[in-house]
């Protein structure tokens, strides 16, 4: 079992930035891959980063790259997502995800039905 809570949302004007950490619980945080996801109003939930244990696999969506990045320390059992140059359409609740590292690859990071577990969210407002 792994639980999940972030923290770090805001409010930020449009071209600042902002960083989102998730804490997680248990021992065995380095044997899950960690996912962040967003759902604006009356939007369908949608991936932003994943990352796997080692940090080597890493996946961004389109809407993110450049811009985005997501890391982990696994002696902290955090992990973050940085986030730049944020735009209005960046205004979501920001969801934290895990799943054990056995049941995700770079092709199914992106999917929520992937994850088992998640965080209860973090609201992040960017003004124009």
């Amino acid at each position: 079992q792994v639980q999940l809570v972030e923290s770090g949302g805001g409010l930020v004007q449009a071209g600042g930035s902002l960083r989102l950490s998730c804490a997680a619980s248990g021992r065995t945080f380095s044997s899950y891959a960690m996912g962040w996801f967003r759902q604006a109003p009356g939007k369908e939930r949608e991936s932003v980063a994943a990352i796997s244990w080692s940090s080597i696999g890493t996946y961004y969506a389109d809407s993110v790259k450049g811009r985005f990045t997501i890391s982990r320390d696994n002696a902290k059992n955090m992990v973050y997502l940085q986030m730049n140059s944020l735009k209005p359409e960046d205004t979501a609740v920001y969801y934290c995800a895990a799943v054990l590292l056995s049941r995700w690859n770079i092709w199914t990071a992106s999917k929520d039905q992937t994850y088992d577990y998640w965080g209860q969210g973090a609201q992040v407002t960017v003004s124009s």
